[in-house]
């Protein structure tokens, strides 16, 4: 049978609902599972180490480099206290919702989690279903939208690589203006990133992913490092910056705040695919302690870096030299690797109910015809609206 199928080496939950085996023992809510935890994720499940490489890439994306700009919108002292506040919210709300999928099953999904939550309340028991598809709905929208802005960044960095080229020059000290000569259209950079991001993709278990998601790490560890090296040795003396912004401005330090912590979506696929999931709580609380002392130092010494001129992009700001130009090459790297992580929230919604449709000698060739199709909408969709 096709329900049969321990597709993408994840478990099998065809059976979930049936009554437990007498000789099972049956688990109070909140008690521990070590026996069914080792039994679901086993040996091909991902490591400590290579669950919390998956969640520092998750969250390290496009939203980091405009955290400068907006800690500008809100203020120098305003903008790194309403991050941290929002970092422990983030991480509250993580660790809740694992939480929650744990009292309910040992292994569920998002929209799993809010359809047996549902079913425990008397007046929502009978709308179960549609929670599951509303969040379902949510999730695949949010997911794919960030893949949207991956093919534009990636697309827009190389591009301004490509034409600020003949103007480039190995002295770093003077923030010159970039000479553009005219390229190729942005939407020719994505039809060109299109074939690779496809074959990345194809990477169906987060554990082969891992050692990209490493290298990805450190090529955006270097990146940042260089941004960091240059915000602090021109940062202009004395700092005479506003400790809080106007309040018509917040609402933007809010928008590409929430867009930083991108990484809520990958929360429950990390924590489903470890090999012992009752250690992801440690790896959350590590994971996104580092995320969000990085989102708090990086939006304040960027903004005092630049101060007023500060730009969408901090990589916008960097001189017009090779070792710059070098940081938006890294990230791009870093973040086409980003792709896959956000991509393998929709594809764990989207394609193990086709698969289920069709039978065993057809499952792989539905499964990669998806991720091609999904990857092709996200680039279409950019390519309707980049001019």
């Amino acid at each position: 049978m096709a329900s049969d199928i321990n597709y993408q080496d994840g478990p099998d939950f065809s059976r979930r609902d049936e009554s437990p085996a007498e000789d099972e023992p049956i688990h109070s809510p909140g008690s521990p599972r070590q026996t069914e935890y080792e039994r679901i994720g086993g040996r091909t499940g991902s490591s400590f180490l290579q669950t919390l490489i998956h969640l520092l890439k998750g969250n390290i994306g496009t939203g980091l480099l405009g955290l400068p700009l907006a800690v500008k919108n809100a203020g120098l002292v305003l903008g790194p206290l309403s991050l941290l506040a929002m970092g422990i919210v983030a991480v509250h709300c993580m660790n809740l919702l694992v939480r929650c999928a744990h009292h309910l099953s040992p292994f569920l999904s998002y929209g799993d989690a809010v359809e047996y939550g549902m079913e425990n309340v008397s007046w929502l028991s009978r709308h179960s279903l549609w929670g599951r598809r509303v969040v379902n709905m949510f999730l695949n929208i949010t997911q794919l939208g960030f893949c949207c802005v991956y093919f534009v960044f990636l697309s827009d960095n190389v591009k301004q690589v490509v034409e600020t080229a003949n103007g480039t020059t190995g002295n770093c000290h003077n923030n010159q203006t970039a000479v553009i000569v005219p390229s190729y259209d942005s939407r020719l950079y994505m039809l060109f990133f299109l074939p690779f991001i496809i074959v990345l993709v194809f990477i169906r278990n987060l554990k082969y992913l891992a050692p990209l998601s490493l290298v990805a790490n450190i090529s955006m560890c270097v990146s940042l490092v260089l941004i960091y090296y240059y915000c602090l040795t021109n940062i202009p003396y004395p700092i005479n910056l506003p400790l809080a912004g106007r309040g018509v401005d917040y609402p933007l330090f809010f928008g590409t705040a929430i867009f930083a912590f991108e990484g809520i979506g990958v929360v429950l696929p990390l924590e489903n695919k470890m090999q012992n999931p009752r250690n992801f709580t440690t790896v959350l609380y590590l994971g996104m302690g580092i995320v969000t002392t990085l989102y708090i130092s990086l939006g304040t010494i960027g903004y005092i870096g630049f101060g007023e001129h500060i730009r969408g992009s901090i990589t916008l700001n960097l001189p017009l030299c090779w070792l710059y130009q070098a940081v938006k090459l890294l990230y791009s790297f870093g973040i086409y690797i980003t792709y896959a992580l956000q991509f393998y929230v929709s594809a764990e919604i989207l394609i193990p109910p086709a698969v289920a449709r069709c039978g065993p000698r057809w499952a792989l060739m539905v499964d990669l015809s998806i991720r091609v199709a999904l990857v092709v909408l996200t680039c279409k969709s950019c390519c309707y609206k980049t001019p």
